[in-house]
């Protein structure tokens, strides 16, 4: 096994220098893995609604920082202490977590106590980067979600690398580390949707047609879209949804109340708009259960009518990353893919890395549910 020297390598990042700015392709330096990282050549990456949201730093984070977090590649170098991943073995990167903390031991490390600094500190827990600037060696914020994938190589963390099968296709995988398995957890995981049960997805954006996706694996009987856009509403059909609603043109509550006779088991919020979660509450039938996954803006808060929620015996659930134990839960979408039951690559568009500033208007724009940008094939190291 090859394993990491002290040298530091040449890479390519889009950095983020200036609050909803540009991002800029600039060169740096990354430093080589220490005892228990990785780094990884980034073959693709995700675009994701948090990278936006970190973009207008709606969730501050430091500044100048390599974005990305739905990273796919090839192990290049390992640590001396490494032993779950080995030079050359194709992995997703998904979210940090410290595996020391109580909901990390107890099998929930999408809720880890470190959760917020290991994955939109800037840098490792104890504040070191691996990035600096090429020109003047200035350090650049990185380690977003323990990996940064907004470059052309990145370092991670043995705990945030899942090694997939060869056979698939390694430049679609990203997404499945962040948004997709989002979705998917949600429903799988966290909520437990039941066969025959019903569920309905508030926003149909990569995030809920995942979970409408996941809905259709469970066995879940209605399975209901609420959007605004109807080409996502036509491929929620198409994934597996028996009923869609246009938000705009109908009041989703009394819909859905009209089509499950009272409302569903459980419904998931997807869009981060508090008005959409008081509707995902209020549609859901007795002892029914809401998961809010949507990201939003850091202090937003909804109103609810408290008797409507107790007397039925509701319950509200917030959710991280599916609360799934990625390196069990990511193989599993990839073996559902794999067997056509978990057709994600349909959300998907190709972007080249210097499209990464279109490819995020395109993803906030509706234009595009999931981008991936490509990284460039000659990068060297």
């Amino acid at each position: 096994m090859s394993h990491a020297n002290d040298q530091k390598a040449q890479i390519q990042a889009a950095v983020l220098r200036e609050a909803g700015q540009a991002l800029q392709i600039e060169d740096a330096w990354l430093e080589a893995p220490r005892p228990t990282e990785v780094r990884v050549r980034v073959v693709a990456s995700g675009v994701c609604h948090t990278d936006m949201v970190v973009r207008d730093q709606l969730f501050p984070t430091p500044l100048p920082l390599i974005l990305g977090h739905e990273g796919a590649g090839v192990v290049e170098a390992v640590g001396s202490a490494v032993t779950m991943v080995s030079p050359g073995d194709h992995v997703v990167m998904t979210y940090m977590s410290c595996g020391l903390c109580l909901p990390c031991e107890t099998g929930h490390p999408a809720h880890c106590s470190n959760m917020h600094p290991l994955n939109f500190g800037g840098g490792r827990l104890d504040g070191s980067t691996s990035s600096c600037s090429y020109g003047n060696g200035q350090p650049i914020h990185d380690h977003f979600f323990g990996q940064s994938s907004f470059s052309t190589y990145a370092i991670a963390n043995e705990r945030n690398v899942v090694k997939v099968p060869k056979e698939a296709p390694l430049e679609l995988l990203g997404p499945l580390g962040c948004g997709i398995q989002t979705g998917a957890g949600s429903v799988l995981n966290a909520l437990k949707v039941e066969a025959g049960s019903s569920f309905a997805a508030f926003g149909a954006g990569a995030v809920g047609l995942a979970a409408v996706m996941a809905a259709k694996v469970a066995g879940a009987t209605t399975i209901i879209a609420v959007d605004v856009t109807p080409s996502r509403l036509a491929l929620a059909l198409e994934l597996g949804a028996t009923h869609v609603i246009n938000s705009r043109e109908q009041n989703p509550v009394e819909r859905i109340r009209a089509i499950t006779g009272g409302g569903v088991n459980y419904s998931l919020e997807c869009s981060g708009r508090a008005e959409v979660l008081r509707q995902a509450i209020d549609a859901l039938t007795i002892l029914g259960t809401c998961g809010i996954v949507g990201a939003t803006k850091v202090g937003t808060e909804v109103a609810f009518n408290i008797n409507d929620v107790m007397i039925p015996g509701k319950r509200i659930q917030g959710i991280v990353q599916g609360d799934v134990v990625a390196n069990a839960f990511i193989p599993t979408l990839v073996n559902l893919y794999l067997q056509g039951r978990f057709p994600f690559d349909k959300l998907c568009r190709f972007y080249r890395f210097d499209e990464v500033n279109q490819a995020m208007a395109d993803s906030e724009s509706g234009v595009t549910i999931k981008p991936i940008l490509r990284m460039p094939t000659d990068a060297a190291i």
